[in-house]
């Protein structure tokens, strides 16, 4: 009998070793899924209706794909000013309609964020002015640009060095001045473009840190990757000095809360149609948007207006009937 035990107990052994190997790989999903815990309790997932949050996202993505709309300067340039909208915007109609009749009125409803255009218009201005003028000779158009006294020590590898010495001529129409003392991993900047020399002097005014040596270390080195990438050849002007001129352009345009009258929303509309770039603000951001196309608002239906004459007519005929009615009636 005590043999027959210990084959049952070596049996159920071997069967429970069995059942464990099966359940190990699944143990822990299988516990967490059969497991009721008691202080965070598991509530059932409630399915968002999407209908309810993203129709009306979606109506406009709709919208906007059936009724594309591509501005061009000549919009702008016959923009009507309808008037300024909480201090902050410009109310305007401007005419997308494929024949354009010279007295219909615009179409299409557009809000001109008032910061972002004055932005645009002083950039543009910033830009302009920072330039000398053309020499009669070359023909180049050279940055301004401010002596630094002592230079600027700019610390640089051998390589960077050697790239900047190759080309140091043509930086000089950035408003750079460099030379290279002999022996030194370093350059020395005498002149600076003349706006970075004002963005100190703003920051010095503020009682803040210098930073006039930061921006031109950022402009050296974009420069050199410049070089690095395309051998030099530059189409526009460098984003370090377009980000000095686009922080002047922001602190000083129209700031939201500002009141305007419909003169200076006229005059501000007007010196944006003029800009190279009137759809965007000195960082990229758009300077419009269109809010609303005329044509494709449901039309009211006009009433018909009563006509009296006929109206009095009827109620004379009534009258008359009416009488003649009563004294038949009363006769019978």
């Amino acid at each position: 009998m005590i043999k027959c035990l210990e084959e049952d107990v070596r049996a159920r052994l071997r069967s429970g070793v069995a059942i464990k190997s099966l359940a190990d790989a699944d143990s822990l999903q299988s516990l967490l899924s059969g497991w009721d815990n008691p202080i965070f309790a598991c509530y059932p997932e409630v399915a968002v209706d999407v209908s309810s949050s993203q129709a009306g996202n979606l109506a406009v993505k709709v919208h906007n794909i059936l009724y594309p709309y591509r501005f061009t300067k000549e919009m702008i340039h016959s923009m009507q000013v309808l008037q300024q909208v909480d201090n902050k915007f410009i109310a305007c109609l401007i005419n997308t309609r494929s024949e354009v009749n010279e007295y219909s009125d615009g179409n299409l409803l557009v809000l001109v964020d008032q910061h972002a255009a004055h932005e645009r218009i002083r950039l543009e201005q910033l830009i302009a002015e920072s330039y000398e003028k053309p020499s009669a000779v070359s023909g180049k158009k050279k940055l301004l640009s401010s002596i630094i006294c002592p230079p600027l020590e700019i610390e640089v590898t051998e390589e960077q060095r050697r790239l900047l010495r190759c080309c140091y001529k043509s930086l000089e129409d950035l408003g750079l001045g460099l030379s290279f003392p002999e022996n030194r991993n370093q350059i020395l900047v005498g002149k600076v473009p003349l706006c970075f020399m004002e963005r100190e002097a703003n920051e010095l005014r503020r009682k803040r840190q210098p930073v006039a040596k930061s921006i031109v270390e950022e402009l050296i080195q974009e420069q050199i990757e410049l070089l690095q990438t395309t051998g030099g050849a530059r189409g526009t002007l460098p984003l370090t000095f377009l980000k000095v001129l686009a922080s002047q352009a922001c602190h000083g345009a129209i700031k939201f809360n500002d009141s305007l009258t419909m003169e200076e929303s006229s005059q501000l509309i007007e010196a944006l149609s003029c800009c190279q770039l009137p759809f965007q603000c000195a960082h990229g951001r758009p300077s419009m948007l269109p809010l609303a196309d005329t044509d494709h608002l449901p039309q009211e239906k006009q009433q018909p207006k009563p006509n009296l004459a006929k109206l009095r007519k009827m109620a004379q005929a009534w009258q008359l009937f009416g009488k003649q009615r009563h004294h038949h009636g009363t006769e019978l």
